[in-house]
């Protein structure tokens, strides 16, 4: 038997009793591979709680192992072993805690020259790791961009021909069954693939992992092209078999079957966890995204049900990938869609909150945020990626009389990417002239890009990831870890009263 990926840990949530996990490994046998548990100051192996089986393509099963463990009055050092193999240490915070959470986004790249940009892909998880081994992180969240899957065009040899067939071909023809084969194969191949790799496969076997998806998981700029070819029989089926592996890989669950944290009364994967006085939640933007439409009204009245009732909290960290707070290219999104050959990069504009079709959509969302914030005393910061830059984003409101400061701002820290290089200097240049604008987002109401903590300058033009570090004040400590940089840079976010 031998193991094709894994293990990978993933966070199942915190009941009263227990801090549960899972571990997906994926084998080319029949059986599923033994997995065995237990912790320093109790060496009795056990066997997981449950093991299903997720998928079987035929050539590989994809295994799932479930556990749970009481959270003690200090921090738990655990351990697990698969088919024998090397025991896998991982932490589970003391009961109550709040915990210590590193952030990533855009694991790949969007092309063959953003690659030659780079000379070691996999640095920053590197970094990474080095970092958890001084001091262990209890969650990695991963907001989007997990792989990277635009070389279906050129590499699947039946979506390359329909490529090059006439546009008014490529609307009617049919999603073939070689062609659902074919990619079925490329999407499983490159999980199986991008995450075999040492450096990301050692922090994912060792950090239980929270993952929302991003367009890049899907195909780049999914769900913002016309509506004649985001229907299509084609783009369809590929989506189709982009979230079938999604489903299995990012959130650990069987097609068709939502996670144990997944909001009820939609038909999405938009989920939420809480422990101690820190809450998430993950958005899910690609599901329902069209050219017009980021979420439903109706898959934004569930979370915001499940917001009123949300209790005992003084930190709402909200995953949403696309940032909210940016730089505003809506008029040059008009002028590219005047242009003839300029529709791809229309359709990259088209994908941020303050596209011309989403700014209603966003309005909204800032509104509910801050009405929430004012009425429950929890403090919401907003984490991004997506746009291959660190920043520190702000949303302000004058609207209220209440003393409190913190319940009239809302940050937005963004951390891109893990991987993908940093837009190239000239494109740099332009983000910061761009962000120096301040945005009148409503009256009273302001959206703005602030220099990073310890610059003179608003983005971070090189790799990045974040780590998110609670204190004994309930303040959350926010540092980018950037290549380069010997030490991190650091914003501290407050919670209300």
């Amino acid at each position: 038997m031998g193991l094709c990926l894994g293990p990978i840990l993933g966070f199942r949530g915190v009941t009263r009793t227990a801090w549960n996990v899972s571990a997906l490994v994926a084998a080319d046998d029949a059986r599923a591979p033994a997995l065995q548990w237990w912790t320093e100051d109790d060496t009795k192996r056990r066997a997981p709680g449950e093991t299903s089986l997720l998928l079987d393509t035929g050539k590989v099963k994809i295994w799932r192992h479930d556990w749970g463990l009481k959270q003690e009055r200090t921090p738990v050092r655990a351990f697990y072993a698969v088919a024998g193999g090397t025991p896998i240490d991982f932490t589970v915070p003391e009961r109550g805690a709040d915990p210590r959470i590193a952030y990533a986004s855009c694991n790949g790249f969007s092309n063959p020259r953003d690659m030659k940009r780079v000379g070691d892909k996999n640095e920053r998880w590197v970094d990474l790791n080095s970092r958890h081994d001084e001091r262990p992180f209890n969650i990695l969240m991963m907001g989007g961009d997990q792989v990277y899957s635009d070389t279906i065009w050129e590499t699947v040899e039946p979506i390359k021909k329909w490529v090059e067939r006439p546009r008014a071909a490529r609307l009617t023809a049919a999603f073939t069954e070689s062609m659902r084969r074919k990619v079925d194969q490329f999407y499983l191949d490159l999980y199986l693939s991008r995450w075999s790799q040492t450096e990301p496969a050692g922090a994912m076997a060792r950090i239980p992992t929270v993952m929302m998806w991003d367009d890049h998981d899907i195909f780049d700029g999914w769900g913002s092209y016309p509506p004649e070819l985001h229907q299509c029989p084609v783009y369809q089926g590929i989506f189709e078999v982009a979230r079938k592996y999604f489903q299995v890989f990012q959130l650990q669950t069987p097609p068709g079957s939502p996670t144990p944290a997944t909001l009820p009364g939609q038909s999405f994967f938009t989920f939420t966890h809480q422990f101690g006085t820190l809450a998430i939640l993950a958005l899910d933007m690609r599901s329902e995204r069209t050219d017009q439409t980021i979420m439903s009204r109706g898959s934004w009245d569930v979370v915001l049900e499940w917001m009123s009732g949300l209790t005992g909290c003084s930190h709402l960290l909200i995953m949403a990938s696309i940032p909210v707070v940016h730089p505003d290219f809506s008029l040059l999104e008009k002028v590219l869609g005047l242009l003839p050959g300029r529709q791809d990069l229309e359709d990259d504009l088209k994908d941020h909150w303050l596209s011309r079709s989403h700014k209603e959509e966003r309005l909204r969302f800032i509104h509910r945020m801050l009405k929430f914030m004012e009425s429950s005393n929890t403090r919401v910061t907003l984490l991004s990626g997506d746009v291959h830059v660190g920043a520190v984003g702000v949303i302000k409101s004058e609207r209220t009389a209440d003393g409190d400061p913190n319940k009239r701002v809302i940050n937005q820290l963004t951390s891109s990417g893990i991987v993908h290089p940093s837009p190239p200097g000239m494109a740099l240049h332009f983000l910061e002239s761009a962000g120096e604008k301040v945005e009148e987002v409503d009256r009273d109401i302001t959206a703005r890009m602030l220099e990073v903590p310890g610059t003179r300058y608003r983005f971070i033009g090189t790799r990045n990831w974040m780590s998110l570090t609670p204190d004994d004040q309930r303040r959350l400590w926010a540092e980018w870890h950037i290549s380069g940089q010997p030490k991190p840079f650091t914003k501290v976010v407050h919670p209300c009263g």
